[in-house]
């Protein structure tokens, strides 16, 4: 089975009920799984490697300590797991924009050098990003932009586009399998 397909097996009932035990191998095994999709996904919407390795270790640490919030019933562990990281990152992100804000009224303020190397490393990335993007449709790209870059959820997309929440799903499903595999070696690079 690949590990992509891996991915796709729902959390055996002795998983979560281990989880909820406080068992540390499960919590190792859960890491191992979905560790390095928790990573490519909060990367994706901080930009910073050092933050997604933080916020990916506080998703995992609030799996750790809420387990028992976990409902199968409402989806994988994975998804949950996921979400939890992505709302994370996305409020780092907008933490970064309100201090830069503040920071641009500040006329004392040091702008961040960077080396060139890293410059040239984020055009080539954000290149590689728009031009994965620019393969989908643009009721997809759309759809992708919403959830994404501005944190809505798929009803206030729906609600937002006047479009059936199916409809909006299956747009973000499909263009995320898209972006998956035009940048999947953008996202294995941790």
């Amino acid at each position: 089975m690949s590990r992509a397909a891996a991915n796709d097996v729902p959390e055996s009932a002795e998983v979560v009920a281990a989880l909820r035990r406080k068992e540390e191998q499960a919590l190792a095994q859960v890491y191992d799984r979905y560790g390095r999709s928790v990573y490519a996904l909060v990367l994706r919407i901080t930009g910073d490697a050092g933050a997604a390795e933080e916020i990916s270790l506080d998703a995992f640490w609030q799996l750790w300590q809420q387990a028992d919030r976990f409902d199968e019933a409402q989806g994988s562990l994975q998804n949950w797991l996921l979400t939890i990281a992505r709302s994370r990152a996305i409020d780092r992100v907008r933490a970064r924009l309100a201090r830069k804000r503040l920071r641009a009224e500040d006329p004392t303020e040091v702008r961040e050098v960077r080396r060139p190397e890293e410059d040239a490393e984020l055009v080539e990335r954000r290149r590689l990003v728009r031009d994965a993007m620019a393969t989908l449709s643009p009721d997809q790209r759309s759809a992708v932009a919403l959830a994404y870059y501005e944190g809505l959820s798929h009803s206030q997309i729906a609600e937002r586009l006047e479009e059936p929440l199916g409809t909006v799903k299956t747009r973000i499903r499909q263009a995320m399998g898209t972006l998956r595999r035009r940048l999947g070696p953008l996202l294995t690079t941790p």
